[in-house]
C-alpha cells in the first residue's frame, strides 16, 4: 500500500471520528441533568476544532493550517478581550463558569469553538461560491470572506438566546432585544469573523488553489456544520429549567420561546447553508471537478 494513500485513509478516519464525537456530545445535551456541564462544553468544542486541523492540514498543509488558526484565535481573542472591558464590538458582557478556566476573563474553550466552527464556515463558503480550486484574488478575496462570516454568524443566531440567557455561559448585562441578547453581538460577530477570514484570503492570495481533492474530503466539513444545526434540534429543558428567565436587565422571557428561536434559526438558516454546500459539491463531482472517492 502506497504511504499517501495509508495517509489519506488515517485523514479519512480522523474527520469522519471527530464528527462522530460531535455527533455523540450533542445527543449526550439530552442528558445534560446527569452529565457534567464542562463536560458537554468539552465534546462540542475539541471535535471542531480537531476537524479543523485535520482538515486544514490536507488542504492547506501544515503552515497554513497554523497560519488559519492563529489569525482566527488572535482576531477572535482580541475583540472579545475588548469587549469584555470596553463593551465594543459585541457589547457588555462577561462570562461565568460553565465554560470552565478563563485567562483575563476569557474561557480557553471559547476560542477553540472560534476555531472549529469558524474553518467549517470558511470551506462551505468556497464550496458555495465555487472557490475551492481557485486562486483568491480580485473580489473573491472579499466575496468569501463576506459569505464565509454569514454562515458563522448564523451559528451564532441559532445558539446565542440559549447558552446566555437560560443555561447563564455568558451574560449580558444590558440584556437584549433578541430574546436577551443584545442586536450589537451579531454586529460585533459579523466583524470579528470577517476581518480573520479576510486575513486569511489575503494570506492566500499568494499561494496556488489546493490539488484536485476527494468528495468525502470536502464533505466532512459541511457534515461537522450539518450535525452541528441538526444537533440544536435535540437541545431540551433541564428540569431545573424555570418556564420564564429573566435577562440582566429584568426582562422575561419564555423558556419555551427562547428555545424555539434556537430551533427555528437552526433549521431555516444553518441547514440550507449546508445543504446548498453540499449539492455545489454534487454539481463539481458530477462535472468531473472534484474527485468521486
Amino acid at each position: 500500500m502506497a504511504p499517501e494513500i495509508s495517509a489519506n485513509r488515517w485523514v479519512a478516519f480522523g474527520l469522519w471520528a471527530a464528527i462522530a464525537v460531535y455527533a455523540a456530545a450533542r445527543v449526550c445535551q439530552i442528558y445534560a441533568d446527569s452529565l457534567p456541564i464542562l463536560l458537554i462544553v468539552l465534546l462540542h468544542v475539541i471535535p471542531p476544532a480537531l476537524l479543523a486541523m485535520i482538515h486544514g492540514g490536507g488542504l492547506y498543509g501544515r503552515r497554513g493550517v497554523l497560519a488559519f488558526t492563529a489569525i482566527c484565535l488572535g482576531t477572535a481573542a482580541l475583540f472579545e478581550s475588548l469587549s469584555l472591558r470596553t463593551g465594543f464590538p459585541f457589547g457588555r458582557y462577561h462570562f461565568t463558569g460553565v465554560m470552565g478556566p478563563k485567562l483575563f476573563g476569557l474561557p480557553f474553550l471559547l476560542a477553540l469553538a472560534y476555531l472549529g466552527i469558524g474553518y467549517c464556515s470558511w470551506i462551505l463558503a468556497l464550496l458555495i461560491l465555487r472557490y475551492q480550486d481557485t486562486p483568491l484574488r480580485g473580489t473573491r478575496i472579499f466575496s468569501a470572506p463576506m459569505l464565509a462570516s454569514f454562515i458563522m454568524l448564523a451559528w451564532d443566531l441559532s445558539m446565542d438566546p440559549q447558552w446566555a440567557t437560560i443555561d447563564r455561559a455568558w451574560i449580558w448585562e444590558d440584556g437584549g432585544a433578541f430574546f436577551g441578547v443584545p442586536v450589537s453581538n451579531f454586529r460585533g460577530w459579523y466583524l470579528t469573523a470577517f476581518l480573520f477570514f479576510l486575513a486569511f484570503a489575503v494570506y492566500l492570495r499568494s499561494r496556488p488553489p489546493p490539488a484536485p481533492i476527494s468528495l468525502g474530503f470536502w464533505r466532512a466539513p459541511i457534515a461537522m456544520y450539518a450535525v452541528c444545526a441538526l444537533g440544536n434540534l435535540l437541545i431540551r429543558p433541564l428540569a431545573a429549567t424555570p418556564l420564564a428567565v429573566a435577562d440582566a436587565s429584568g426582562r422575561i422571557w419564555r423558556s419555551a420561546d427562547v428555545r424555539d428561536v434556537c430551533y427555528t434559526v437552526s433549521l431555516l438558516v444553518l441547514t440550507p447553508f449546508a445543504l446548498l454546500a453540499w449539492l455545489r459539491l454534487r454539481e463539481q463531482a458530477a462535472t468531473g471537478c472534484i474527485e468521486k472517492r
